[in-house]
């Protein structure tokens, strides 16, 4: 309460500190979770809606040692390249779900990482689509088909080259539209 209700993820280490020194322990830890709103515009016709991501902060400090560990999740599109290839009239897709975790030396924003993830996907999801919409993401997922396994090599490899990554966990959770299960990977850095 003493941070007047601003909690930022640059203020967290001096409010791990301070619970530190109110509550005179060797040790403090945080953990927030929440959504959180980006306004994006529709590929066609530029129609703006709200997209919620979720995210969370889990902090720990023993004296002035800090590990903070950003997580959010991503909800985007994956379109199979399997029935791609071998399907005359389309391909079939599903929804899914990203998750990354991250450790980092330096601040990596939220909608930094979203991106990251979205471009990552055949297509990213949006709140608000119009048929012209509707037609560009089947379209740009149908030109960028990707296996659950495909989709999260491609966010590691764009997290392997941010300078600032240090650690990650990336999984993703496909949300089978013809199987009566659903398609799961995994990668963490060590």
């Amino acid at each position: 309460h003493s941070h007047g209700g601003m909690i930022h993820v640059e203020n967290i280490p001096d409010l791990l500190a301070r619970m530190q020194e109110r509550l005179k322990a060797n040790t403090s830890h945080l953990e927030m979770e929440f959504p959180y709103f980006i306004t994006k515009k529709a590929p066609a016709t530029g129609r703006e809606g709200l997209m919620d991501y979720n995210v969370r902060f889990e902090a720990n400090a023993t004296g002035n040692d800090i590990d903070f560990v950003m997580t959010l999740r991503v909800a985007v599109t994956t379109l199979c390249p399997c029935s791609k290839a071998i399907s005359q009239f389309g391909a079939h897709n599903q929804r899914g779900e990203v998750t990354v975790a991250i450790r980092s030396s330096e601040t990596v924003w939220i909608e930094d990482l979203i991106t990251l993830v979205e471009q990552s996907a055949s297509s990213e999801l949006y709140s608000l689509l119009k048929r012209p919409d509707e037609k560009a993401v089947t379209e740009r997922a149908y030109e960028n088909p990707v296996f659950v396994e495909d989709l999260v090599r491609n966010v590691v490899l764009k997290l392997k080259a941010h300078e600032h990554v240090t650690w990650y966990r990336v999984e993703a959770e496909n949300f089978e539209s013809i199987h009566n299960h659903n398609a799961y990977a995994c990668i963490e850095k060590g």
